[in-house]
């Protein structure tokens, strides 16, 4: 039996009576339904917010144009977009911004294993999920480089998961240095002015 339980500050969907979750649950979901699956739990996502939306928009076209201008292998997908994590039947997820610079990992469903690259948006539903439950997947799972961008706090949280460097914090007034690429940093000043002005179109 199913029964929403609030984690952190998202509503999830946690199983009684030991059932786990797999892919093919997450595959069966209705149409306009999305989730994402940790160890067997399935996560319920929430609709973005506009920030959210910006924010992704813009980072992605960002690490897009980097790429192209560098003629660079790696490819930059924004979600909805299935990542099968750990390529097993209980780990599934669907990062905001995902950078995968092995192709083999790509196939028509997703990508099969780590991205290089994962960059979370925060929202208030998700923030237990990005800044505890996905952070150590990511960290398992052998992810490079983790991102988690706060629109609320205005700051990016970046870990090197590679080298297991202890994070460090930007506020959006920084250019924050990518580091996968020696010579990418992304600056986000220009989207905190767009939030600004959307928040005083607002009022």
């Amino acid at each position: 039996m199913e029964r929403a339980v609030i984690g952190g500050e998202g509503i999830f969907m946690m199983i009684e009576g030991g059932r786990k979750y797999t892919v093919a649950d997450i595959e069966a979901l209705p149409e306009g339904e999305r989730a994402e699956l940790i160890d067997g739990e399935m996560f319920m996502m929430a609709t973005p917010t506009w920030a959210h939306q910006a924010l992704l928009v813009g980072i992605s076209a960002d690490i897009r144009q980097h790429i192209r201008e560098h003629k660079g292998r790696c490819k930059v997908v924004p979600a909805p977009f299935g990542v099968y994590i750990k390529d097993d039947e209980r780990n599934f997820v669907e990062p905001d911004i995902s950078v995968i610079c092995d192709r083999d990992k790509l196939d028509n469903k997703g990508c099969h294993g780590a991205p290089d690259w994962v960059i979370e948006i925060v929202s208030p539903s998700s923030k237990y999920m990005d800044r505890v439950r996905k952070l150590a997947l990511y960290q398992e799972a052998g992810v490079r480089e983790y991102w988690i961008v706060d629109p609320m706090q205005t700051n990016v949280t970046v870990y090197d998961l590679e080298h297991n460097i202890d994070p460090n914090v930007y506020s959006f007034t920084n250019r924050v240095k990518v580091g996968i690429y020696e010579d990418f940093a992304i600056d986000f000043n220009e989207y905190l002015e767009e939030l600004r002005e959307f928040e005083a179109d607002r009022e």
